[in-house]
């Protein structure tokens, strides 16, 4: 419905079939096998009459409840040359349903509060979800319910219309307009024939896609949409009895659908290497290799799991060592097990670095593959894997929607919703002999298909053309099941439960460093990070990119580790940590185990304390940082960003370059300039240390004051303090010939982020383009198909930050798309928000509030923020009070003060010779034109 990948297979979450039915029971006593107990999580399965699954998970930790609904059904079980057709029925299940008008169901869930609400296909499933505050629980039964049961009695050749534009819009975005998409669907067209399910990787083709017909979408609702092949997990804040009740209200007098039987489907194994070259928008050839590999949780599934992560999991990985780091021919590395109920896809793609070619980079991973097909991995390199993998699947259960839709799937798969516990000891199980079998078994160099993206002019196949907007004839709808009136009513919510968000608390060190904590038992992993007040925003004019620099360096290596050394550290501890820099900060974040966050946390200490910044490791980073400008150059969406910060800010300002900076700037950073950046801000009375997870206020302090409590305090050298200098163009193009899509933004510098108007303004930019249901997305989306996807948003700052407009729209309507989107701008300066409006938006920044304090990551952030702009503890005890306060004359004055029309730069990243006479009619003058990098031509 929303943005996703054109591919939605996670690396560990697998889908599809299981097991004869169980009833009602517990799930297994916790695995406690290692160093770290897998959390009991306790859950009800039932199935109603009608053959619908139910499973129940009560979790009061926060007052939210998740509801996720799965329907076993995706491509493959789709008919030849209806490729896409899951996925566009996926979007077909947003539109009107008998007792629910089009949109009413996302403006409720969104004014009521609903955070990670969408749909998704994968290839044998596909799901609907929402998180709402438990008090809002009937409210997202009636929506998902009316959508099971009453679609059919008023789809129409309207929506199927419309939503057939998002859907084209949506295959630009993510594979036409998206470097190397193009690429990926190839592979999957060598790894199966045409008429497998498989093929047409989820998204479809543009032929099929326009030619679905209005009874093939009744056909394929009938089939299998009925509760007999879906489940319904309902997790969080709930009362079991109160819950069933429900559920038979709402689902419990549905008529059955059709037995759905499996898919019967040969995948032909390849018995001889396929190889293909295909040209793309990009600047670096890119290596894809893949095998066909036993199905989800078939025997050598976790083994294969194994494989991926050694050979490309992180920086502690093969493919990582020896390609990124010691022979410094490729930019980045990647390998998956993609586990599927039809047969699964193991992976693997590298980025050659510039001035590399992909022969060079496929000998090199022979060279890996042979090695480990040869000898199996060593004992450390398996334990890092397994306590990746752990941390990573424990990670997923921190949100009650994250453990409802991982639940969902082991009950898709194996009829188990309870079945983590194993999941876990599976991957405990594993032997480096049984991955080195899996792996001399499975990826054989005859088995396999190999495909190189390479620059050049893609092939995206004839035009198929969009049909001109008619009037369509209305046609009778076709009635499954019973008319229930009652279901006409919106359901009230039920008592407003009282928003207590985590509440930090906070000590200081003598030497001047902050800790801010939060309590947080729910799993046993702790997410912490060290962030420093000093980002992009403190560069020197000059050096461009310093701040990102300085941080990437951290992990390179300290007075008593080597880079790899920190890497392999990090990963057999089952811990993640990243280091980085934004505008107003830099940080090093790290998440961990309980049981290994004492050992992880000495790693962080040392990165942020200790770096030498080796002149080798430099000159590493110094190569990756401009391979990165390089991917960066062939993404539409990131160059409207680059050219965004370029107009908006000038080249004497420290916002109008981007963290990577500019090549000329890597290019002339010595390792003298890093070394002073990091001695003058990385400073502990110029830090914090943030932590949320399962460890005791006593035991932090003790930690804290070991590792850097010798941390010495210094003068911390001051930001940098410039004026804009914003062009003066009205609009900018970039032109990139070919392009299906424009990238668009529309922009101007509004305030920073200590505001006071920062209330009415979220406030507003919900209404305008901040939620799905936005006037914007209304538009351009919904009314128009224009686009697959709108966002509006202020990015706020130490300085006063960009306001921004950020679309991707099909280039032949990428003038009436601007247009569009000024109308709606002045519309909402010209008058207050309707009652319902704002209460929509108001509602949706309060009452999500709770929704975005699940994880320890997630409070992690939050406290952050309090930090880094001075906001103080209290900052979000109070800040549902500010939202709640909001008026509609609030809102419409910051529309004013904010929203000027005539101050708005527009920017086009697309095909110059289709695009700019659809945007000379707008007369926007004067017109510039830049290059990829934001440089005025």
């Amino acid at each position: 419905m929303k943005p996703i990948k054109l591919l939605a297979i996670p690396a560990l979450m697998l889908s599809l079939y299981g097991a004869p039915l169980t009833h009602s029971h517990a799930a297994d006593a916790a695995v406690t096998t290692g160093a770290t107990a897998v959390p009991n999580i306790a859950y009800e399965k039932y199935t109603l009459p009608n053959g619908l699954d139910v499973i129940l998970v009560e979790d009061h930790k926060l007052p939210v409840t998740a509801v996720n609904i799965w329907y076993h059904v995706g491509p493959a079980n789709e008919a030849p040359g209806l490729t896409g057709f899951a996925h566009l029925f996926e979007h077909m299940m947003f539109a009107a349903t008998k007792h629910v008008p089009r949109g009413m169901a996302d403006q409720l869930l969104e004014g009521a509060g609903a955070t990670d609400s969408n749909g998704s296909t994968d290839f044998d499933r596909t799901n609907y979800f929402d998180t709402v505050p438990s008090n809002q629980l009937e409210l997202a039964l009636w929506a998902h319910s009316d959508r099971m049961g009453y679609l059919l009695d008023v789809l129409d050749q309207t929506a199927l219309t419309n939503q057939q534009d998002v859907v084209r819009n949506e295959r630009r975005q993510s594979v036409e307009n998206a470097p190397y998409g193009i690429v990926q669907e190839a592979l999957y067209h060598q790894l199966f024939p045409k008429n497998h399910p498989y093929y047409a990787s989820v998204i479809g083709s543009h032929a099929d896609i326009q030619n679905a017909k209005l009874a093939d979408i009744k056909e394929f609702f009938t089939k299998y949409y009925g509760p007999n092949n879906a489940s319904l997990v309902i997790a969080g804040d709930i009362d079991k009895a109160k819950t069933k009740e429900l559920v038979n209200k709402y689902f419990g007098s549905f008529k059955s659908g059709p037995a759905v039987a499996k898919p019967d489907v040969v995948t032909p194994p390849i018995t001889q290497e396929r190889r293909l070259v295909v040209q793309d928008r990009v600047e670096l050839p890119r290596v894809f290799m893949a095998w066909l590999t036993p199905s989800a949780y078939a025997k050598d599934d976790a083994e294969l799991t194994m494989a991926a992560q050694i050979l490309a999991g992180g920086k502690s990985s093969r493919l990582y060592k020896s390609l990124v780091y010691d022979k410094q021919i490729a930019q980045d590395v990647g390998a998956n097990q993609g586990s599927n109920a039809l047969t699964s896809v193991f992976s693997v793609d590298v980025t050659a670095r510039p001035g590399h070619k992909p022969e060079e980079i496929e000998q090199a991973l022979n060279a890996e593959l042979e090695q480990l097909r040869a000898n199996g991995p060593t004992g450390k390199e398996l334990e890092r894997a397994r306590n990746s993998i752990e941390t990573s699947m424990l990670s997923q259960v921190e949100k009650v929607g994250g453990n409802a839709n991982l639940m969902n799937q082991y009950n898709q798969y194996l009829g188990d919703p309870g079945y983590l516990g194993k999941d876990i000891e599976r991957y405990r199980k594993v032997t480096a002999a049984g991955v080195q079998r899996a792996v001399e078994q499975y990826l054989k160099t005859q088995s396999r298909v190999v495909v190189y993206g390479v620059p050049g002019t893609p092939d995206l196949g004839a035009e198929v053309a969009t049909p001109a907007p008619g009037k369509i004839k209305a046609a009778p709808g076709t009635a499954i099941n019973a008319d229930e009136p009652w279901r006409n009513q919106v359901p009230p919510a039920g008592p407003a439960p009282k928003i207590v968000l985590p509440q930090a608390k906070s000590f200081t060190l003598a030497n001047g460093l902050t800790v801010i904590y939060n309590y947080n038992p729910a799993v046993p992993l702790v997410a912490s990070q060290l962030v420093v007040k000093s980002g992009s925003g403190a560069n020197p004019l000059a050096q461009p990119g310093l701040s990102g620099f300085t941080a990437q360096l951290l992990q390179e290596g300290t007075a008593t580790r080597s880079a790899p050394q920190i890497a392999d550290d990090v990963a057999q501890l089952g811990a993640i940590l990243g280091t980085g820099s934004g505008v107003d900060a830099s940080f090093a974040q790290l998440t961990s185990l309980k049981s290994t966050f004492p050992q992880a946390l000495d790693v962080l200490a040392d990165v942020v304390q200790h770096p030498q910044f080796p002149q080798a490791e430099v000159e590493r980073q110094r190569a990756s940082r401009i391979g990165e400008l390089a991917q960066q150059r062939e993404n539409a969406g990131a160059v409207a960003a680059r050219v965004e910060a370029a107009a908006l800010y000038g080249p004497q300002h420290p916002y109008g370059t981007i963290q990577l900076g500019t090549e000329a700037a890597l290019k002339a950073t010595s390792r003298a300039d890093l070394h002073n950046f990091w001695q003058q801000h990385y400073l502990p009375n110029n830090a914090a240390l943030i932590v949320s997870g399962d460890i005791s206020e006593a035991q932090l302090k003790a930690l804290a004051e070991a590792k850097f409590g010798a941390w010495k305090p210094g003068s911390v050298t001051p930001a940098v303090v410039a004026t804009p200098q914003t062009s003066k163009a009205r609009l900018i193009l970039v032109d990139k010939p070919g392009a299906p899509q424009t990238a668009v933004r529309l922009s101007t510098i509004a305030v920073a982020r200590t505001t006071p108007d920062y209330a009415p303004l979220q406030v507003m930019n919900a209404a305008l383009g901040g939620l799905f249901t936005s006037r914007l997305s209304n538009n351009l989306r919904e009314e128009k198909g224009y686009t697959y996807g709108v966002r509006s948003q202020f990015q706020y700052r130490r300085q006063p930050g960009p306001f921004s407009i950020a679309t991707g729209v099909r280039t032949d309507v990428t003038g009436l798309a601007v247009a569009e989107t000024f109308k709606e701008i002045r519309a909402m300066i010209a008058k207050p928000l309707t009652a319902k409006e704002l209460s929509n938006a108001r509602n949706s920044q309060v009452l999500s509030l709770p929704g975005q304090f699940e994880t320890n990551a997630s409070i992690s952030a939050s406290m952050a923020n309090t930090y880094i702009y001075g906001l103080g503890l209290d900052y979000y005890a109070t800040l549902p009070q500010r939202f709640a306060g909001v008026t509609d004359k609030q809102v419409q004055q910051v529309a004013k003060k904010y929203l000027q029309p005539e101050k708005l730069i527009v920017i086009g990243v697309g095909d110059k010779a289709k695009i700019a006479p659809q945007l000379s009619r707008l007369k926007l003058a004067p017109v510039e034109l830049r290059d990829a990098e934001g440089n005025v031509k």
